[in-house]
């Protein structure tokens, strides 16, 4: 068995029972919906609509992580775990176990399912978990991975090529809080496909003489090899490790998901899922049966209003109290904002307080980055901070900005109306301090631009364009942690930083809520970016599809397809 080094840089039972005893709880009524199954050859299908924008089948990179695709593909491409409804991570046994095992520090046995392969038959190997972990640890400069929380702490594997385990060491004194989200859903990519591109037999031996050359065309693989644009899928590329696989991707007929006949599991109860972007409005079909997307996504067209589109999905803004991301406006510190008195005077005009009563739909105002009105810890703290910004202050404004004209480019994701008035109301409130704020959203925006063509992006926490966060906010938190890729706005403060590693490893409350101070308390000194409200999403669905649980984590409510179930009419 081979141990790759390279220096620092509890299980709840049968995934099964815990899926139909949450979808027990679950009761809604909608009116009929678009199941299609009435005297043609098409097979009954759900018809799926998210924010996210189907961009990659990698939802670890930078662009899949903004895009929210793991919406799409939570249950194509499993992993050792998945979040539920609550954003709780749940161990998935399908895939195998995870297990912590004596150790320095922790220490943890991944054996994976001997059933367990992929839609081409070829074998689920810890080849793929040492892929996962070599392309998001941040020691292969090559590779792009939205972030490293988590992995970055792991100083040692030990993968056979092939073998059905893997042993994790994390280093000492690094015991990732959340470890059992690591390795989850979305993050096992099929690393034979990945070593094909590379021209290699396998990736275990070139990870292990960490091979520059090789590792290389390894990262580009991983990086842009799954990338996905309408038009022929190549099923020998996008294989699949979970109850659907992709059949098809078009502009007019959506992403089409059918079931994995080589899935060992329960097979999926529905025999196929068509799933449809916000981002791609021009070929929506007249209404959906299952919806998750953020509250103005969806705009009129053809003279119908986003109510009229959605159909009998009987989609409602999700209780607030309960959500998991965050309205944030993040914010370069190069450019128009490298000096943190122009952040001062920009956060000083933003009204967030009637941002808040305006576009809110009832959340209370957040002042908070990571810690969400979901976690009790966040409700015990969210009073102390943003007390100098709860609503615009242009008198502030106008002093800070007075040496230097201001002009913020501020974008977020184009055809979003909700985002797009809110940008509206920011600049009206700004000119009157003399800052000239310029709605500059594309239908194209990415999280990249940030920077370059861009002053500040509004999104949500977890630098998501579509559904974001966990129960466990640790993840979130390297937003603000200096070097990491999730911190887009490139916000470097290294107490902070230190302050989000010894979150991330710590458990006790009272800890976690001193650390988090330390790093509010800095993050609002300098503005590393102004929260405004829990993200209002709508979900729902027709009273023709059961057992759908709509989720609060970054998965969406797609996060157990496989259950949806197709009533008779």
């Amino acid at each position: 068995m081979h141990s790759f080094s390279l220096g620092r840089r509890n299980s709840p039972g049968r995934r099964r029972r815990t899926l139909r005893a949450a979808a027990a709880t679950v009761s809604m009524v909608a009116g009929l919906g678009l199941l299609t199954a009435c005297g043609d050859d098409t097979p009954p299908t759900v018809n799926y609509l998210v924010d996210a924008r189907i961009s990659t089948y990698n939802p670890n990179t930078v662009s899949g992580n903004a895009d929210g695709v793991l919406m799409a593909f939570s249950r194509v491409l499993p992993g050792f775990s998945f979040l539920g409804a609550s954003g709780q991570v749940i161990p998935d046994h399908d895939i195998g176990t995870a297990t912590v095992v004596p150790g320095p520090s922790l220490t943890v046995r991944y054996d994976f399912n001997p059933k367990a392969v992929f839609s081409d038959g070829n074998a689920i190997t810890c080849d793929d978990l040492l892929l996962s972990w070599a392309a998001q640890s941040g020691r292969f400069g090559d590779f792009a991975p939205a972030t490293t929380a988590g992995y970055r702490d792991i100083t040692k594997v030990d993968c056979s090529a092939g073998a059905r385990t893997a042993t994790v060491t994390f280093a000492k004194g690094h015991d990732y809080r959340d470890w059992l989200g690591l390795f989850g859903a979305g993050t096992l990519l099929p690393s034979h496909v990945v070593a094909r591109d590379a021209g290699v037999a396998g990736v275990v031996d070139p990870i292990r003489a960490n091979n520059r050359d090789v590792m290389a065309r390894i990262a580009k693989s991983w990086n842009s090899g799954f990338a996905l644009r309408p038009g022929s899928v190549d099923p020998a590329r996008l294989v699949s490790s979970g109850p659907y696989k992709i059949e098809s991707f078009t502009t007019e007929g959506g992403l089409v998901l059918t079931r994995n006949e080589k899935w060992w599991g329960d097979p999926a109860t529905t025999d196929r899922v068509v799933v449809w972007s916000t981002a791609a409005p021009e070929n929506l079909p007249a209404g959906f049966d299952v919806v998750d997307i953020a509250d103005g996504t969806l705009g009129e067209r053809d003279g119908k209003s986003a109510a009229d589109q959605l159909g009998s999905a009987n989609a409602k803004v999700a209780d607030p109290r309960r959500a998991l991301g965050i309205d944030e406006i993040v914010l370069s510190t190069a450019g128009a904002f490298s000096d943190p008195v122009k952040r001062q005077a920009f956060a000083s005009c933003v009204p967030r307080d009637d941002l808040t009563r305006r576009f809110g739909s009832g959340a209370q105002l957040w002042n908070l980055r990571f810690l969400s009105p979901a976690d009790t810890l966040g409700s015990a703290i969210n009073g102390e901070f943003g007390k100098r910004y709860q609503r615009a202050d242009l008198p502030r404004a106008r002093q800070l900005a007075a040496q230097r004209p201001l002009k913020v480019r501020l974008a977020y994701r184009g055809r979003d109306a909700r985002n797009k008035a809110m940008v509206a109301a920011i600049a009206d409130s700004c000119k009157q301090a003399g800052i000239t704020v310029t709605d500059t959203a594309s239908p194209t925006t990415t999280v990249g631009d940030l920077g370059r063509t861009v002053d500040a992006l509004l999104l949500t926490s977890g630098v998501s364009f579509a559904a974001a966060g966990a129960n466990d906010p640790a993840r979130t938190s390297y937003q603000l942690r200096g070097g990491d890729p999730l911190n887009i706005g490139d916000f470097r403060d290294p107490p902070t930083s230190a302050a989000i590693d010894q979150l991330a490893a710590t458990v006790n409350a009272e800890d976690r809520l001193r650390l988090a101070r330390t790093v509010e308390n800095v993050a609002w000194r300098d503005v590393a970016s102004i929260p405004l409200f829990a993200t209002p999403r709508q979900q729902g669905f027709a009273s023709t599809v059961g057992s759908v649980v709509p989720s609060a984590a970054r998965s969406g409510t797609g996060w157990n397809m496989d259950r949806w179930k197709v009533s008779k009419r």
